[in-house]
């Protein structure tokens, strides 16, 4: 069923509708996010994603793709490489590295059409029953 190596690459665009979205949802009003005249002025020259948004692109992964529906995401860690910036597509993959009963270690790793790695990191999952 599942095995070490098993892989699933997955496209996702950040749109601006997207930002928007996401900062109603989590009331993450940073203007570094939603503010281009602000962000001009820091070192990201404009406006970028939250990091979150990168981050949670990687659960959508578990829970509809793979492992897939029943997935249970139990433990993530995350280091932000570098920031997403608005209308970048970005290619999120999710690797078996250790599968140990119906639980399995993943790798997730997020990069841009450019193939820079934009997010790296592990997560633990329990496997779905089928």
């Amino acid at each position: 069923m599942f095995e070490i190596n098993q892989e699933k690459r997955v496209k996702r665009e950040v749109t601006d509708k997207l930002i928007n979205e996401f900062a109603n949802v989590t009331s993450d009003y940073n203007p570094i996010h939603l503010d281009e005249a602000y962000a001009s002025k820091t070192v990201f020259g404009r406006r970028i994603a939250h990091g979150m948004i990168t981050a949670s692109f990687i659960s959508a992964v578990l829970g509809n793709e793979f492992p897939g529906k029943g997935t249970i995401y139990m433990e993530q860690n995350l280091k932000f490489i570098a920031p997403v910036f608005v209308g970048e597509t970005l290619e999120i993959l999710v690797k078996i590295l250790a599968i140990n009963d119906n639980k399995a270690t993943l790798l997730t790793e997020v990069f841009n059409d450019e193939g820079e790695k934009k997010l790296t990191g592990e997560a633990k999952v329990l496997l779905p029953l089928e």
